[in-house]
């Protein structure tokens, strides 16, 4: 069976999407205040991309925060504002051709999250143009910089003027007059998403600032920047941004906490009914665990923890292979079919010992203090299949087998993302007031979803992200649990607008969040 202890389900009645809809209504009071929108060029990552359901398409990009501030920026004199064409998008798919999937959707019919149907028809065809939306998806701060970055980044490999071009040198060609800069949450985003883990899912990806490694060209994908390359290179990003004397706002980074990516799965959803099975296993394993494993809970409505691996444990596997052998055996002689001596049972048991100690030598079960992340959701509880003869009926994923390091972020690496983000924040509003730039604070805007939003119009919004038709509304954030859906981009550009009011003593209008769609339903794929 699939999915058996933890699923997404969606109601999707009474919900439409709609097209773009903006309240730019003339207004003869509103004011650039201290500001020039003449040239606005966006900086950033993703989130300044638009990136919204897994991917960036034609209509999703058009609901992208610096888009939505420049329909408030053109009431006062703002120019024209571009972003790199997805015209090619002509089904509003998503994805590239050969490289990435389909957005995804809700699919009423299954109640289920899933990749829209249909191949992508977004390319790479040059189109050697900067613009002035130059956010790009999977950039983190040193990107920008780097020259040939488009040869790494299939997204700004799209509009890169050149083979050598930086992301930085092509938004300056623009002469911004006024800008505004999003970069940095995949400087740590990345390690956090795949649980602390590096490509293979497995090993542990690296912390910069703990081997103190000021060499970005040697990070991996996953790893999380040091602080202090992460404040010299933001630092040069804004002296180039304002040395034509360009105003414009920061961002800060927000925290992994408040993001449904990491706040949906829990780490306790194990059914006691449905665990049963398992409880030998566990009795097994607690006397030699020392009090990483306990036994299962088997009060009718009582949940279970996940079992999950913890890199950071002292591996104990050598001591358990003795008893996984006599385990095993035991088991092997249990089997209602087994036709093995006690001597063959044995001599299999010592073949399979090793492997099962390896495999439980750093598992624990996760507490309330682990995150689990969205994509574990896929695989908890899925059984082997009946029919293969190699399957092993104990590899019930986060049941019976230790969830890999890949789909949970243990506390120890949540302190070392949090840590990191402190610190890139710390630098972003020291960077912004020697310079004298507004902060928009992110970070406290975001972490207000864990309580709840409640913005202008007096509406609410949470982080309760898969909760049914009760709050399918009331969400921020788009399916891949990350990036706000278009509803969110309206409160972040919102937010940056009222730090613009203030800043520069500007009178812009902000955008009715209400107006804009949240979760993208379909009746079928």
């Amino acid at each position: 069976m699939k999915n058996k202890f933890i699923y997404l389900a969606i109601i999707a009645a009474g919900f439409a999407s709609c097209e773009p809809e903006f309240e730019n209504t003339v207004d003869a009071n509103y004011t650039s205040g201290d500001a020039d929108f003449t040239s606005y060029v966006a900086v950033g990552n993703s989130l300044t991309a638009g990136y919204m359901d897994g991917t960036v398409y034609r209509v999703g990009q058009t609901y992208s925060f610096p888009n939505l501030l420049a329909q408030q920026f053109a009431l006062v004199g703002g120019g024209e504002f571009t972003q790199p064409s997805y015209a090619e998008d002509v089904n509003n798919l998503g994805g590239i051709q050969g490289l990435t999937g389909t957005r995804l959707i809700v699919n009423a019919s299954v109640g289920g999250v899933q990749p829209i149907a249909g191949t992508p028809t977004i390319t790479l065809t040059p189109q050697a143009m900067a613009y002035n939306n130059m956010g790009v998806p999977g950039a983190k701060s040193f990107h920008l910089t780097f020259p040939g970055y488009g040869a790494l980044n299939p997204y700004f490999a799209r509009h890169a003027t050149s083979p050598t071009a930086t992301v930085l040198g092509d938004a300056m060609s623009k002469n911004p007059t006024f800008f505004t800069n999003w970069i940095g949450a995949n400087d740590v985003l990345a390690y956090a998403t795949n649980g602390g883990a590096q490509p293979d899912g497995v090993t542990p990806a690296a912390d910069h600032n703990l081997i103190v490694n000021t060499d970005p060209t040697t990070y991996g994908v996953n790893d999380i920047t040091n602080s202090n390359v992460f404040a010299s290179v933001y630092n040069t990003i804004i002296t180039t941004l304002t040395s034509n004397g360009a105003k414009g706002v920061v961002c800060t980074i927000p925290s992994v906490t408040s993001i449904p990516y990491f706040t949906t799965v829990k780490w306790n959803p194990l059914p006691a009914e449905s665990t049963i099975s398992a409880a030998p296993l566990y009795s097994f394993l607690s006397p030699l665990t020392a009090g990483r494993i306990s036994p299962l809970s088997t009060t009718s409505g009582s949940t279970n923890p996940l079992l999950i691996v913890d890199e950071d444990l002292t591996d104990i596997s050598s001591q358990l292979v003795a008893p996984f052998t006599t385990f095993i055996t035991g088991y092997l002689m249990s089997l209602p079919d087994n036709q093995l001596t006690l001597t063959q049972a044995q001599a299999q048991a010592a073949l399979m010992a090793p492997v099962a100690a390896q495999l439980y030598g750093k598992a624990r079960q996760a507490t309330s203090n682990d995150l689990v992340v969205l994509r574990a959701s896929s695989v908890i509880g899925v059984e082997p299949n009946p029919t293969d003869p190699l399957a092993n009926p104990f590899d019930v994923p986060g049941v019976t087998m230790p969830l890999a390091n890949m789909y949970v972020l243990t506390a120890n690496e949540k302190n070392k993302v949090a840590n990191a983000t402190a610190a890139y924040n710390a630098a972003i509003v020291s960077i912004a007031n020697n310079n004298d730039l507004a902060v928009a604070d992110m970070n406290s805007v975001m972490n207000q979803l864990v309580t709840g939003l409640r913005i202008e119009t007096g509406q609410l919004y949470t982080a309760n992200y898969f909760s049914g038709s009760a709050t399918e509304g009331l969400v921020l954030f788009s399916l891949d649990g990350v990036h706000p859906n278009a509803r969110g981009y309206a409160v972040i550009a919102n937010e940056i607008l009222k730090v613009i009011n203030e800043f520069y003593n500007a009178n812009l209008p902000l955008h009715n969040p209400s107006y804009f769609p949240g979760i993208n339903i379909v009746t079928s794929n």
